[in-house]
C-alpha cells in the first residue's frame, strides 16, 4: 500500500509540475502587444498586416513558426541584418509573446495582380510541376493556403513580392532555414515562382 501511495503522490507532484510549467509558459498577449508597438510596428503594420510589399504580412500567422523564425534570426540561421538586430534583443519569452499576440489578430485578404500569371501560379500551387518533380505547395500550405499550424507557415494574402523574394533567396541558398523550400525552390523558374507568388497573394 506505501509504494501504491508513493506511486500516487509521484503521479500527483509530476502532474503539478507540468501544469505550473504550462501556467508559466502561458504567453502574455498584453506584454507582445507592447513590445510589438515599440519595436515591430514600423515595417509590420499596428496590426500585423504589413502595407508595405517587401514586408511580411504577419497577422493571423502560426506562432510556432514566428518563434522558429526569431530564434533562427538571433543565432543566424536565417540571415537578416535588421531582423537579426531586432531577435538579439528578444527573450524566449518576448518572442512567445509577441508571436501569440500577432496569431491572434485577424489576417487582411490580399489579391492577385496579374489574370495570365495567377493560372499558371494555381496549376503549380495545386498540382506541383510533375516533370521536375516539384510538390503541390497546397499539400504542406492548404488548398487555402492557411498551412498546418506548427509545421507549415499560413500563407495566404501573403504579399507577391515578398513571398517571391523568399523563394529566390531559398533558391539561391542565401535562406538556409528550410531544406524543403530550398529543394523546391531550385526547380522553379523566375516566371514561375512569380505566378505562385501571385496565386498565393489572392488565396483566403
Amino acid at each position: 500500500m506505501k509504494f501504491i501511495a508513493s506511486l500516487i503522490g509521484a503521479a500527483a507532484l509530476a502532474t503539478l509540475s507540468l501544469s505550473v510549467h504550462a501556467q508559466a509558459a502561458k504567453p502574455d498577449l498584453k506584454k507582445g502587444a507592447e513590445l510589438f508597438g515599440q519595436v515591430c510596428v514600423a515595417c509590420h503594420a499596428a496590426d500585423g498586416n504589413s502595407t508595405v510589399a517587401a514586408n511580411p504580412k504577419l497577422a493571423q500567422q502560426h506562432p510556432e513558426y514566428l518563434v522558429k523564425q526569431l530564434q533562427e534570426f538571433k543565432s543566424g540561421k536565417r540571415a537578416n541584418a535588421v531582423m537579426a538586430g531586432f531577435a538579439a534583443a528578444m527573450s524566449e519569452a518576448d518572442m512567445r509573446n509577441v508571436s501569440y499576440w500577432l496569431a491572434s489578430q485577424p489576417a487582411k485578404t490580399g489579391f492577385s495582380r496579374d489574370k495570365d500569371l495567377v493560372t499558371l501560379g494555381e496549376r503549380i500551387y495545386r498540382g506541383g510541376i510533375a516533370d521536375r518533380k516539384v510538390a503541390a505547395c497546397a499539400g504542406c500550405h492548404a488548398p487555402n493556403g492557411v498551412g498546418i499550424p506548427a509545421q507549415y507557415p499560413r500563407l495566404a494574402g501573403q504579399h507577391a513580392d515578398y513571398t517571391s523574394t523568399q523563394m529566390k533567396a531559398f533558391r539561391a541558398g542565401e535562406r538556409k532555414n528550410s531544406t524543403q523550400m530550398a529543394q523546391i525552390s531550385a526547380y522553379m523558374t523566375d516566371k514561375e515562382i512569380a505566378a505562385v507568388a501571385d496565386y498565393i497573394a489572392g488565396l483566403r
